[in-house]
């Protein structure tokens, strides 16, 4: 069990998906405007990643992996080069469902999204995740502490900046660093506290 919660926290913070790992900075930045909105982006990255990445680990470890279907008389078949196809195709069906939930049951979480709930089907973090848990060969187990942690990491990046956007909004700034300027800026200040954690992983 500590190696799971060890595995939940090192994707949350470590291995931040937007301030260590620089993945999915579009909807990262694009939706961080409003605290509802990103809450709601928030909860749609946790439930796209603990429900993919696990999944993909089934997928690939049962019939993708090399020698994965000894048991149907394939010891030497090797599907590996499909994963990338069968990891997108269980993104994109996992996304069109939580479109269709958030629709029904948070429509205006779902006006609020616009187009950007759609792109979550290629966004980057996503697929990151599924394509990390391969190279890193994580178990099931682990993998569902991985996409619930790398899920939640982004979502913690994803409120927290759009806290500090809301209250900058009140801030007398420059006006060369309104807008995206302080915006970016905010992004590399905390992507340099995240990196303080993978330091004191280090040591």
């Amino acid at each position: 069990m500590s190696d799971f919660f060890g595995l939940f926290l090192s994707a949350m913070f470590v291995d931040n998906m937007p301030l260590t790992l620089f993945l999915g900075l579009c909807t990262f930045l694009a939706l961080s405007r409003r605290p509802g909105t990103a809450v709601g982006l928030g909860i749609a990255v946790i439930a796209a990643m603990g429900f993919t990445v696990p999944l993909n680990q089934l997928i690939y470890t049962s019939v993708l992996a090399p020698g994965a279907l000894a048991w149907a008389g394939f010891p030497d078949l090797d599907l590996s080069y499909l994963s990338l196809l069968s990891f997108i195709g269980v993104i994109a069906a996992t996304v069109q469902l939580t479109e269709m939930v958030i629709d029904r049951f948070f429509p205006r979480i779902y006006a609020a999204f616009g187009v950007f709930l759609p792109l979550l089907t290629v966004h980057c973090a996503i697929l990151a995740g599924s394509l990390f848990m391969v190279e890193r060969n994580l178990t099931f187990t682990q993998s569902i502490a991985f996409g619930l942690g790398s899920g939640a990491g982004f979502a913690i990046a994803v409120i927290t900046l759009s806290a500090i956007r809301v209250r900058l909004a009140y801030a007398d700034l420059p006006s060369g660093l309104r807008g995206l300027g302080i915006t970016f800026l905010l992004t590399g200040l905390m992507s340099l506290g995240f990196s303080a954690f993978a330091q004191m992983v280090a040591q």
